[in-house]
């Protein structure tokens, strides 16, 4: 009886069965060494070795490892190779501050503060605070870190109306915290975000080379009596994922409607 044809197996790697299963294997392989053996910024074997680990084409050892680099868990670094990236903070869409959010997750919050000063209100500014072009704001800039590496660029304003003290004794580690010492408690807030590149100035300050994409966020905060604070930030797109829950929709409740009346 003639020998089956196809690869010898290879000792230390999954078994392949199939094309459609070979980046599969090799996906899983590089996972597992994640997980159980490289740390954060090591380089995974090259595409020549896992090639010839799993006797299979390096496009297909590149089809396995772009689907790591989407799912986060590598990151390309041109010219010099593919390393293990940094892990991911799950975004939820909470009102909730930026040091709050990184406690939770077991991570040392530190901001350094870029601007804070009281300037005129641009128009755009103006109209998400609800007040006139021109009217005083407190501005704060800050780089906000998580155990030591920048995570995004947070600019804040605050109607200097509602809050003439704000910076009195210096920037505010939290302004929501500030908020509420003045009376004025954050209740709900709105939220809009969007995807964009990253410009050179925000590149350096976030420490990501080359432009890459980030992930940004505007946000109107509303105490009892109306807007209190409008925010915008710069997140880095390879340290952040968005995690929103959803429930099922809500039913409509039409009123019911009078019969006609007889004629």
């Amino acid at each position: 009886m003639a020998e089956p044809t196809g690869r010898a197996s290879v000792p230390g790697a999954p078994a392949t069965h199939g094309s459609g299963r070979k980046h599969v294997a090799v996906r899983e392989y590089v996972s597992d060494l994640v997980a159980r053996e490289l740390d954060v910024g090591d380089a995974i074997p090259s595409e020549r070795a896992l090639s010839e680990r799993f006797g299979v084409a390096r496009m297909t050892v590149r089809q396995a490892v772009d689907a790591l680099v989407a799912d986060g868990i590598l990151v390309r670094e041109q010219g010099r190779g593919t390393f293990v990236a940094p892990r991911r903070v799950d975004f939820e869409m909470r009102l909730t501050t930026f040091g709050e959010e990184m406690r939770r997750r077991g991570m040392r919050p530190d901001s350094k503060v870029l601007a804070a000063d009281k300037v005129p209100a641009p128009a755009d500014v103006a109209e998400a605070l609800g007040i006139q072009p021109g009217r005083l704001v407190h501005y704060l800039c800050r780089v906000r870190y998580a155990d030591g590496t920048p995570m995004s660029i947070e600019q804040t304003w605050v109607p200097v109306a509602l809050v003439p003290d704000l910076f009195e004794h210096g920037a505010p580690g939290s302004v929501y915290e500030a908020l509420r010492r003045f009376g004025l408690d954050p209740a709900w807030g709105e939220e809009t975000l969007a995807a964009s590149e990253a410009d050179e100035r925000e590149s350096a300050l976030l420490s990501m080379r080359g432009r890459r994409a980030v992930m940004r966020a505007e946000r109107r905060t509303y105490s009892e009596s109306g807007p209190c604070a409008y925010s915008r930030a710069c997140y880095r797109g390879d340290r952040y994922s968005v995690w929103v829950p959803l429930g099922t929709p809500t039913k409509v409740l039409v009123p019911r409607q009078p019969a006609p009346a007889e004629a």
